[in-house]
């Protein structure tokens, strides 16, 4: 599709903006010299673009409700079965609703994204199902996963598993929820600034923020490009480190990627503590947002690792506590994109030319949307448009 070209009108608008009042040559003017850089646009957008084979056939599914859907956990019930045999053979897997699986509803959490219909999968998805997984849908987590909580999805509030009424913790709510419930054998979470630690603490579940890199992010929607992460959620940890084996490594798309190691985690079950290196972070404990009982539990567990073999060192981190000031205005960046003029959303998926297909959104006016009847269109609906 053509990069569409502005009319005068729109960029006296653009120019008046900006405080600038142009005559019609001077518009003509620049017009004329913008055409070159439309024209490498076009020429981009004539190249083929890169989109994996969907592998496995699936339906559209559908949204449970009443007893099916009890703690708000499930966005879109569906069944893909993978290959017939491999490492997750006969395991039932629940994905975020951050991820893209062809064909299937996908919202983030968000009312404004609601609509919005994937046409290829992440590249985790293809490896789970490949390695012979089955997975049974999509789960709820935070609106656009910008939550530690599980209050505000608009598909309502997602309930703990052992406790109506109380906050299962998130943004991945919902894949705490299923794994914990035993609805779901494994769970995909993603984590940026806690997201898949804190529901699986709240639910009491096991879930692994791995090192950076590592799982490929590619397909599943992100928040800012330096602190995305996805990963394994399950309710013990053989099949914590199953999951990571069959999830990890590098795919060629994804930017976040570098040189990674690779390990067969399961071979690891079993094998003991002992020299194992283990910081505590000493400006972790005692501040006005730690709990007492929290620091007392996580010194207990230090501990317990140190009778067990493993080398347990306090060390410091002075910046440890203004973490969270340097993590707040990299992460907000995508809301304050939603301040610009646009009444409608894009989300596509980008090609490896760009940012490595990894799926994007841009997010313009997101209050506007609804109200000037904006439309959310795959990037192959676009195409059909043009």
């Amino acid at each position: 599709m053509a990069v569409r070209r502005p009319t005068l009108d729109q960029l006296r608008g653009v120019a008046e903006d900006l405080g600038m009042h142009m005559s019609d040559a001077e518009l003509k003017s620049y017009d004329a010299l913008m055409q070159a850089n439309y024209s490498a646009y076009d020429a981009v957008d004539a190249m083929a673009d890169y989109v994996p084979a969907v592998k496995y056939p699936r339906t559209p599914g559908y949204r449970p409700e009443g007893e099916e859907n009890k703690y708000n956990a499930w966005y879109v019930k569906t069944e893909i079965k993978g290959a017939p045999s491999g490492k997750l053979a006969g395991k039932k897997i629940a994905l975020k609703d951050n991820i893209c699986l062809a064909g299937v509803p996908m919202m983030n959490g968000a009312s404004t994204l609601e609509g919005y219909t994937p046409d290829t999968d992440a590249t985790i998805v293809t490896r789970m199902l490949d390695a012979g997984g089955t997975v049974i849908g999509k789960v709820h987590c935070e609106y656009f996963c910008f939550s530690g909580g599980s209050h505000t999805c608009a598909a309502g509030p997602v309930h703990n598993p052992h406790k109506m009424g109380y906050s299962a913790g998130g943004s991945s709510s919902g894949s705490a929820v299923v794994v914990a419930t035993g609805e779901a054998d494994m769970a995909i979470g993603g984590d940026q600034g806690g997201s898949i630690r804190i529901p699986a603490s709240f639910s009491g579940i096991y879930g692994m923020k791995a090192t950076y890199g590592l799982v490929p992010y590619t397909g599943v929607m992100p928040i800012e490009l330096t602190i995305d992460h996805t990963g394994p959620m399950t309710r013990n940890v053989r099949d914590n480190a199953l999951l990571l084996e069959v999830l990890a490594g590098a795919d060629g798309l994804d930017p976040r990627q570098g040189a990674l190691t690779v390990s067969s985690y399961t071979e690891a079950l079993g094998g003991g503590v002992k020299g194992l290196r283990i910081g505590v972070v000493s400006e972790g404990f005692g501040h006005p947002s730690s709990e007492a009982d929290v620091d007392a539990k996580v010194k207990a567990g230090a501990e317990l690792f140190r009778k067990l073999g493993a080398v347990v060192d306090e060390v410091s981190i002075p910046m440890h506590l203004v973490a969270p000031a340097i993590w707040l205005p990299i992460a907000i960046q995508i809301l304050l994109m939603a301040s610009g003029p646009a009444a409608s959303i894009t989300f596509s998926v980008m090609t490896p030319r760009s940012s490595g297909l990894t799926s994007t959104v841009i997010f313009m006016a997101v209050r506007k949307i609804k109200k000037q009847g904006g439309k959310l269109r795959s990037r192959k609906a676009l195409a059909q448009e043009s």
